[in-house]
């Protein structure tokens, strides 16, 4: 099960990251099938597919505000861990991964009672109009059930990375997502269960990834283990795993808060059916941000570990690998966007009204795409190196100073909906930079020679 180890303090540095990446590509590539399949099936239900999208697009804030809350401690915690193993200190990345584990689980439950008990109002909050409410309360009352399978699948699947795994955190997702791709039709089509049949698919999938995760760090041959004695919540290191996990709770919790905004004006603007078109653009998203966000991932229990060995050389070269070879990326997949507008939203709908509207938002959207390579540069060695007030700063400078305000202010500056989707390509231009310029300046200049105490 464990499969072959990485060393991330030895060999080249762009083959140690990729022997990360590759195998977190093939994961989350087949993760995002999971959810994107999801929306294709529903969006093709014939004669309601687009109200249904519409519905299942309004549910995307809380399944965000669930990865934000898992991001709070999984990304807290898995650089602590690295470190950790880097400076050979196991008993401590033991420790860490415990407190992850408990205040995973415990907050899953308080989300899903919160989700459960308030969705109605909830929803009406996030946009949701009375027509398009039926389908959203119709899947988001059977995911809420997933909500600590979700949690503890994705966040300790970190730590599986972290220990040199990656292999089997691929399996961790691909199990997962295969079981979601066979019981999609069968739920949906074949059970006519519609949007309620796409939840219950998710669920079950969550619910065997979350047992293979666990698994792995419960089995007797564990390289590193849940041990019972480190279950209990400790003050001190939670007071190291929250701040550091608050730049990852900001990133996904002003995700929310923008898919709200966008949400409500969306509706306001221009109707249920912009708010379909938006979870379209948010899925198209997904898919091509998927490389570069595996690339980026990858890197960072590596520049963890050579963080806590000092081998700061090895730092340095990991940073450049991971802009340059992002920045490249997200030109080719911007260009590829631009390219061919109507054959992406044609996967997720065939409503023809929905496809002709939506071709231009998409390009709107996606217009500086490839400035948010600096972005997520900049966050993720900012957040591999425990630098949290700047990992936290940028996720805010990005989302809150210039999406947010943009969001509401553009459309009703006489560019209607149009403004909405205009909001992201200025951020990604101003915030990209932003966060890239401030790594390299505050980081990447500072880091010393190898073996040197840092002070960054």
């Amino acid at each position: 099960m464990a499969g072959m180890k990485n060393d991330f303090g030895s060999g080249r540095i762009w083959k140690v990251v990729l022997a990360q990446s590759i195998p977190l590509l093939f994961a989350q590539l087949v993760h995002l099938l999971y959810n994107v399949v999801d929306r294709i099936y529903i969006g093709h239900l014939p004669g309601t597919g687009a109200i249904a999208l519409t519905g299942i697009g309004l549910a995307f804030p809380i399944t965000t505000l669930v990865a934000a809350f898992t991001n709070l401690f999984a990304t807290g915690g898995t650089p602590l861990y690295a470190i950790a193993l880097g400076q050979k200190n196991e008993d401590r990345a033991e420790r860490v991964l415990g407190q992850a584990a408990v205040m995973l689980g415990i907050t899953s439950i308080i989300l899903f009672l919160t989700g459960m008990f308030f969705r109605r109002d909830i929803l009406y909050l996030f946009g949701a109009s009375d027509v398009s409410y039926v389908y959203a309360d119709a899947y988001l009352k059977v995911y809420l059930w997933g909500t600590t399978a979700a949690m503890l699948s994705t966040g300790l699947n970190g730590f599986i990375n972290a220990s040199g795994y990656p292999r089997t955190g691929m399996m961790t997702v691909f199990i997962g997502a295969f079981l979601n791709l066979v019981l999609d039709p069968v739920l949906i089509y074949g059970m006519h269960m519609g949007v309620t049949g796409a939840a219950l698919a998710t669920i079950i999938s969550q619910m065997v990834s979350c047992v293979w995760a666990l698994y792995f760090f419960l089995k007797k041959d564990a390289p590193y283990r849940i041990r019972t004695k480190y279950l209990k919540p400790s003050a001190s290191l939670l007071a190291e795993i929250v701040p550091l996990g608050t730049a990852g709770f900001v990133m996904q919790g002003t995700n929310t808060l923008v898919s709200i905004l966008c949400n409500v004006t969306l509706r306001t603007f221009g109707g249920d059916l912009y708010v379909g078109i938006m979870t379209i653009i948010n899925s198209v998203r997904e898919i091509v941000s998927l490389p570069s966000m595996c690339i980026t991932h990858g890197s960072q229990p590596v520049m963890s570990f050579n963080y806590g060995a000092q081998k700061y050389s090895r730092i340095k070269e990991c940073i450049r690998f991971i802009t340059v070879g992002g920045l490249v990326y997200a030109v080719a997949a911007w260009i590829m966007v631009l390219l061919i507008p109507d054959r992406l939203m044609s996967i997720f709908t065939n409503d023809q009204e929905m496809i002709a509207l939506g071709v231009h938002s998409l390009k709107l959207y996606f217009f500086a795409f490839a400035f948010m390579a600096f972005q997520m540069a900049g966050q993720t060695t900012f957040t591999a190196l425990r630098c949290t007030k700047r990992a936290i700063f940028f996720s805010l400078f990005r989302k809150v100073v210039i999406v947010v305000p943009l969001t509401v202010l553009l459309p009703r500056l006489g560019f209607g909906v149009d403004g909405v989707y205009m909001a992201e390509p200025v951020s990604n231009v101003i915030g990209g930079l932003a966060c890239g310029l401030g790594m390299y300046l505050s980081v990447y200049r500072k880091l010393p020679a190898d073996g040197e105490q840092a002070h960054i």
